[in-house]
């Protein structure tokens, strides 16, 4: 898959880059992002694509727990876009992660965000949300990490952060366009980057312990990603946490989701794979299935003296709901069928996307919450293939999956939804009134109508 199917002959084996850095300093961080269309260099070749400064991905925004973020967008693209924090937990109203907010092509808008002092730290990311083109434009390039650190910092050699994302470019560089196929079952690009490149090289000596976020950036494709010969653990998905890293062979990551790693390295040569994902198909309604291995992705290559033992990674103290009151229980149901759902809306191929039947209006109020409650939300999917559900804002506890209590505190924004399956999270509504979103994260089916508003209020 990378560049096998492109029409676009990229360079492959280039040593790793990482975007440029932009470091919170005294609390704050001031950043200008002007969201292009035009010729960027995308797996070592030009391209005709959008980008944040003229990069893909957009610069890094590091950032620390109780700093404020300022981001002036400038909009140089000939469609309306807008600007979300993917899993930040910051307000939705006014200049905060407002997804209603509209930048017309040649207009800017300045967002003020306020973390609080006690923010999880974890790896983030920002991309448009305008609905109807946040698959367009976040498939052609628009798109960037945001990383907010530790309190006390971990004990590794470096830090590194990675964003996969897919994109289609034809033989002249120029974004080429999904069919009706592609969009009902949410497209794939043709050609899978890392931070930009195809298969880069990552250099380590033996023995030491590096931190991988890892960022899954494309707008539909799952990415289950092995690194044999080499010791992973994982610290946690989005932005929850293990109390303790967990040992891992592989990791499985729906669109949306980010990883925060630790890799341990030993001497050798290895290769990270983006092995396939079974996400479903559209059943017997016009065959097929999704699904597919990337291949590789990255080389590691492990060589010279032994590093020093790192020192030993401090437990995590997790929040748990599970012995919460709930104040609210309530059921939501993603669905997708032939024929326009409760609203007249008509996506692709006739198909409709819905949730509890009905598609996304920008003028209703599908939940009503109270800012502190806690609630508990059972989570169906009734269609063929699986939905990787976002809710802004406020991160989810998955207490169940297919009926099945977990053992473990598990936190994330975007909760895999497996076809004909069903997830149950809690809620806690902390901080902050107003009205946000939640929807499916293949971005395709988010902006055809899978997506509803939700709307914190206070007594």
């Amino acid at each position: 898959m990378l560049g096998g199917r492109s029409r676009l002959n990229p360079e492959v084996g280039p040593e790793l880059t990482e975007p440029e850095t932009l470091r919170s300093e005294d609390g704050a961080l001031q950043v200008r992002l002007e969201a292009v269309a035009g010729r960027l260099r995308i797996a070592g070749r030009e391209a005709t694509a959008y980008g944040y400064n003229g990069g893909v991905p957009g610069p890094t925004l590091r950032l620390r727990p109780g700093d404020r973020l300022q981001i002036q967008l400038v909009n140089r693209l000939d469609a309306p876009t807008n600007l979300h924090v993917h899993g930040l937990h910051v307000s939705p109203e006014g200049n905060g992660d407002n997804v209603f907010i509209t930048v017309a092509p040649g207009e800017s808008f300045d967002y003020d965000y306020r973390l609080p002092e006690d923010h999880p730290p974890g790896v983030f990311w920002y991309h448009p949300h305008h609905h109807g083109t946040v698959a367009d434009q976040l498939f052609g390039g628009l798109y960037g990490a945001i990383v907010v650190e530790d309190v006390d910092a971990l004990p590794v050699a470096r830090e590194r952060v990675l964003v996969v994302s897919d994109i289609s470019l034809d033989a002249a560089g120029r974004l080429r366009q999904p069919s009706t196929m592609e969009r009902m079952m949410g497209r794939e690009g043709e050609l899978v980057l890392l931070n930009g490149q195809v298969r880069p090289i990552l250099t380590a000596r033996p023995g030491e312990r590096e931190r991988w976020r890892v960022v899954n950036a494309c707008t539909s494709r799952y990415v289950r990603l092995r690194l044999d010969g080499q010791q992973l653990d994982l610290l946690g998905i989005d932005s929850g946490r293990h109390a303790q890293p967990r040992r891992v062979e592989e990791i499985v990551l729906a669109a949306g989701n980010r990883a925060d790693l630790l890799v341990t390295t030993a001497a050798g040569t290895g290769t990270l794979q983006a092995l396939g994902v079974d996400r479903g198909g559209m059943g017997g309604m016009m065959g097929g299935s999704v699904s597919g291995d990337v291949g590789p992705l990255a080389t590691l290559e492990v060589a010279g003296a032994e590093a020093a033992a790192p020192g030993p990674v401090p437990q995590q103290r997790l929040r748990d709901l599970r012995g919460v009151e709930v104040a609210e229980r309530r059921r939501l149901t993603f669905d997708m069928g032939m024929g326009g759902g409760m609203g007249g809306g008509m996506g692709p191929g006739g198909m409709s996307f819905t949730i509890d039947g009905r598609e996304f209006d920008p003028h209703r109020v599908d939940q009503a919450v109270l800012v502190g409650a806690v609630e508990e939300w059972v989570i169906a999917n009734t269609s063929p293939m699986a939905h990787p559900m976002h809710l802004h804002v406020w991160p989810m506890q998955i207490v169940a999956e297919g009926g099945r209590l977990l053992d473990d505190v598990r936190w994330q924004d975007v909760v895999n939804i497996p076809a004909g399956g069903e997830v149950t999270v809690r809620v806690a509504f902390d901080d902050f009134s107003g009205r946000t979103v939640y929807h499916c994260h293949i971005l395709d089916h988010e902006d055809n109508g899978m997506m509803g508003i939700v709307e914190a209020g206070r007594q």
